[in-house]
């Protein structure tokens, strides 16, 4: 597994697939979740430590996907983060699967921003707005 910039590079094993060798849908939940906590690691956040950084807290509140094409045990993937909506208190985060440059799956998980303290409704604090908005935008047009 290579992470570089946004960007997680990685190789499917027999752990991330069915009987058949078929990558398992689920397994493309835990890639973002590790593409995007990586990321904001290397950007010198991270997402368990927001209430102490920034005051806040984000939850997700939605997540899907839509699986294009077939991925088999042992195939190459990359998982590209990208920025598919920035809000003043929620934003969605884009994940792009391709192999070889095609894309195979296409994911997002939208977060919601909520006060550390009372848990009401938060704006997103500069801080992580201006992170986020350095995520690239979507490579690819598909809706989830």
């Amino acid at each position: 597994m290579t992470v570089t910039g946004s960007k997680l590079d990685f190789q499917l094993s027999y752990g991330d697939c069915d009987a058949v060798g078929i990558a398992y849908f689920a397994i493309y939940y835990r890639w973002m979740e590790r593409a995007y906590t990586s990321w904001l690691f290397g950007q010198g956040l991270r997402s368990g430590e927001m209430q102490e950084a920034l005051g806040v807290v984000t939850v997700g509140i939605s997540s899907g996907a839509r699986y294009l094409s077939t991925a088999k045990v042992f195939d190459q993937l990359s998982c590209q983060v990208v920025l598919d909506r920035l809000g003043e208190t929620s934003y969605r985060v884009g994940y792009e699967f391709t192999r070889d440059g095609a894309l195979v799956t296409r994911g997002q998980m939208s977060y919601a921003c909520r006060d550390a303290n009372d848990f009401t409704k938060a704006r997103l604090p500069e801080r992580l707005h201006e992170t986020l908005g350095r995520l690239p935008a979507p490579s690819f047009d598909v809706e989830v």
